[in-house]
């Protein structure tokens, strides 16, 4: 183990997907930094596993998107959410998810190069360990983070190694803490969560088994459990399928004030598993075992001066739209660029100010989403007629009504039908996982025309370049490589997108490069003679909402920062003057509108 250095530019304190999504970010960007991890190692269960089409983005942005693929579970098995007496029982109802479903295939491979997939943090974060190491990242565990003092050029920080006792003490410019939701950093930062917590507890039971026989015909991820009786939420437990059809786990609802889970025996998780599956000779080894509670927090800012928290540190939910790891990953990539240009002296302190300013409300509007799509599973059980309490005979009558003819039994069919079609804004939910857009920040707001907002914006994703937004995917060719406009972006040079009629805006971007130290590449969409960047379906031209001499201006996180409608001196001037408010250099009024008067 190399000797603790003393002194880095950045201090990660922990190495969950945040951590370790920021230390590859940092690698790529050249910026040293230190991870301390207090645990011996990565994830011990396999918590989080949904990864959305935004971080597969992401990861495809750090040069992982491959290794994600090779040890994920693909799209196509993610398909079908189940709900079920037992597994080996009658199926009561069948959605497709993840936007495998016919009617909303389209909608996603028109919106991303990247599918979705399916990978718990067990292999999620040895993944993301072994490319940043490989990068250059300095990562350790049992490297506790005990405190830090904060000066004004910087952080001491004391962390403890706990496999000896010793203490080190390490000085950074900045202190990063991806700490989870006990974090010390943002006690230390003296930054607080609101909203409820204890809401409810659960237990994980991480088991393999071959459930081939009653998954293979119908894959999915999710297996909901319906059986009638006198049962708490959940049931007798949802399945979630890890790695078809052997890996899963069991998660059931449990009262630790009643009955802790070290008074659990092995044997009683194998009988729960056992009467989820329906199979009471089922062959199960059971992994692990791993409590939680729901909670509904969220840190009212993300960052005090040098101290910037991220991850779970800031935003703990429960696990529905399986948003947890995705925001995560989203929120080390936002804030791993802006740190690298601050550093490099490229861009002002105030950058970092635009973290919080961005993150924040998404991460709200995440916890808002994930708490009430909990709630709104509930009327799954209301549909089927199930009552608290309600005897296992009255269940299975209420349950039969589903095949009854006549009136009472078109009601009972209807009212599952719309149930499961309410679960779609968890299991479906493109608009918040891919159009959510900045309102504030590295950016400069304008009143250009721009599309309408869906009609449900929690379910559907609409591209648009306004500023905030993440640049729309379209689909261009050169000299017959194909590729997305999201891959235009390189490291931390910015993209300024134009067409035929907009080549003189690489003057100005060779004037702000020169300049700041920041490289503006101009890309001219639209041509048809070789070496030309060809928009051979016409897909920018619909989505660009700038004429074809106009430009957008698309930041290293690939989300837009400014657009213009058409060239001209006077939009040359702003850009130049609007370079500056975005890097921090100078100040961006928070009111500013980008009037072109």
């Amino acid at each position: 183990m190399p000797t603790m250095p003393r002194e880095v530019p950045v201090l990660v304190v922990g190495a969950g997907p945040a951590g370790l999504t920021t230390a590859l970010a940092l690698s790529r960007y050249g910026v040293g930094h230190l991870v301390a991890e207090r645990h011996a190692g990565t994830a011990h269960t396999p918590r989080a596993h949904i990864v959305n089409q935004r971080t597969v983005e992401i990861l495809r942005h750090l040069g992982v998107e491959d290794r994600l693929h090779a040890v994920a579970t693909s799209h196509e098995l993610m398909r079908d959410n189940l709900w079920v007496t037992s597994l080996a029982g009658r199926e009561v109802a069948r959605s497709e998810a993840w936007g495998t479903g016919l009617a909303r295939a389209g909608e996603y491979a028109v919106a991303s190069p990247a599918p979705m997939a399916n990978c718990p943090q067990t292999v999620f974060e040895p993944l993301l360990l072994d490319a940043a190491r490989e990068a250059g990242s300095d990562i350790r565990f049992e490297l506790e983070f005990a405190s830090a003092t904060v000066e004004e050029d910087g952080v001491t920080s004391t962390l403890v190694d706990r496999t000896t006792g010793e203490q080190h003490v390490v000085r950074s410019r900045y202190l990063l803490g991806a700490d989870g939701a006990r974090s010390k950093v943002l006690a230390t930062a003296g930054l607080r969560v609101e909203g409820p917590a204890g809401l409810a507890h659960a237990v994980n039971v991480w088991f393999k088994a071959d459930l081939t026989r009653y998954l293979a015909h119908r894959p999915g991820v999710l297996i909901w459990n319906v059986m009638p009786g006198p049962l708490p939420p959940l049931r007798l437990g949802g399945l979630i399928c890890h790695k078809p059809f052997e890996e899963f786990v069991l998660c059931f609802m449990h009262d630790p004030a009643q009955r802790s889970l070290a008074e659990w025996s092995e044997d009683e998780f194998v009988a729960r598993v056992r009467a989820a599956v329906g199979d009471p000779a089922l062959d199960v080894e059971v992994k692990g075992v791993a409590g939680w509670q729901v909670n509904a927090q969220v840190a009212t800012a993300y960052s005090a001066g040098r101290l910037l928290c991220l991850g779970d540190a800031v935003h703990r939910h429960p696990p529905t739209n399986g948003l947890g790891l995705n925001m995560s990953v989203a929120d080390a990539f936002n804030l791993a660029w802006k740190l690298a240009l601050v550093l490099a002296g490229h861009a002002g302190p105030g950058l970092l100010d635009t973290y919080s300013q961005e993150r924040q409300p998404v991460g709200d509007a995440g916890v808002r989403r994930a708490i009430t799509s909990l709630g709104e599973l509930a009327a799954v059980d209301e549909a089927l007629g199930f009552t608290p309490g309600q005897s296992t005979e009255d269940g299975w009558a209420a349950l039969e009504l589903l095949d009854a003819p006549g009136p009472e039994g078109d009601a009972r069919r209807l009212a599952l039908k719309e149930a499961v079609a309410l679960t779609d804004r968890q299991f479906n939910a493109h608009g918040i996982e891919l159009g959510y857009r900045y309102t504030t920040g590295a950016l400069v707001a304008d009143d250009l025309p721009t599309v309408a907002e869906p009609p449900d914006p929690v379910l559907q994703y609409v591209p648009t370049t306004a500023p905030g937004a993440r640049v729309p995917h379209a689909r261009l060719e050169q000299d017959g490589h194909a590729l997305s406009t999201l891959d235009l972006v390189d490291g931390l040079g910015f993209a300024l997108l134009t067409g035929v009629g907009g080549e003189a805006w690489q003057t100005v971007a060779d004037d702000l490069t020169t300049r700041t130290g920041v490289r503006v590449d101009v890309h001219v969409i639209g041509g048809h003679r070789p070496g030309d960047l060809a928009d051979p379906l016409g897909e920018w031209a619909d989505r660009r909402e700038v004429g074809t001499s106009g430009a957008v201006l698309v930041r290293p996180d690939r989300h837009v920062a400014w657009r213009a409608p058409e060239w001209s001196a006077p939009e040359a001037a702003k850009l130049c003057a609007d370079f500056d408010r975005i890097l921090a250099v100078r100040p961006l009024h928070p009111h500013q509108t980008g009037d072109r008067s």
